[in-house]
């Protein structure tokens, strides 16, 4: 088995979308970083890389048998056993993957780019390791509080967090059906469509402003997910938490 020694890794817990695992570039200085003392590198295919990336379904039973009790994390100058901890890759992609004792991926990490090389050197004329596994026939399925990719797609780390945060409060908004308060915020989106606005229905107010907001980011994204969120405690302590973040590079 190929193994991986010192290996710097920011968790990101409980993300079933990859986009919010975030690449070394995006790491912040407040995010908590650990240190893995070794960690077995597993090289998969990719319909299994892309089910660990992307879902929090169970992981097959004898990858988890390979890698048991194979990781140690360096804490305060002492080696700690880890029971699920690796590194996997399908020869594009990189990913470690801590289950925190369970048989999914809680926790997920990317590699920093020296350490994301020496995975692509060492793989080098290995095969990939076939296991078996099912994706369970509800397969999971994108919605508002889990956007597909590529509504995410070349947003910067905070954007994709106020964006995620915007949909959380959309959500919330058409929960309420209440019509005058949905063609109120349509308005303030699309103020040149008022007059059409007002004979509406809910539904079909609802689904010009999400179909028109889910698209990229803007500042006008920005002001309109800020208006929607005032007076919530939960959304403003979200806002403020992106908005005061340090954001620079470790």
């Amino acid at each position: 088995m190929l193994y991986l020694h010192d290996v710097w890794v920011n968790w990101f817990e409980g993300e079933e979308n990859g986009y919010n695992v975030c690449h070394f570039h995006e790491w912040r200085r407040d995010d908590v970083i650990e240190l893995l003392d070794q960690v077995p590198l597993l090289l998969i295919e990719s319909v299994l890389f892309e089910y660990i990336e992307n879902d929090l379904g169970e992981l097959p039973q004898g990858l988890l048998n390979d890698i048991y009790q194979k990781a140690y994390l360096r804490k305060n100058h002492e080696r700690i056993q880890v029971d699920y901890c690796f590194v996997v890759t399908d020869g594009k992609g990189i990913l470690a993957v801590d289950t925190i004792g369970y048989q999914i991926p809680i926790r997920k990490s990317r590699l920093i780019p020296r350490q994301e090389q020496l995975v692509y050197d060492m793989i080098q004329d290995h095969e990939p390791i076939s296991y078996k596994f099912e994706i369970k026939k509800n397969e999971k399925g994108y919605h508002i509080l889990s956007p597909e990719p590529f509504l995410m797609n070349g947003l910067t780390r905070k954007e994709r967090q106020l964006k995620q945060l915007l949909f959380m409060a959309l959500d919330q908004l058409y929960s309420s059906k209440n019509t005058a308060e949905i063609r109120y915020w349509y308005t303030e989106w699309a103020p040149e469509c008022y007059q059409e606005i007002q004979s509406m229905k809910f539904e079909t107010v609802w689904e010009r402003l999400y179909t028109e907001v889910k698209l990229g980011w803007s500042e006008k994204h920005a002001n309109l997910c800020e208006n929607l969120i005032k007076g919530q405690p939960f959304f403003e302590k979200l806002w403020e938490m992106e908005n005061g973040s340090k954001s620079e590079l470790l």
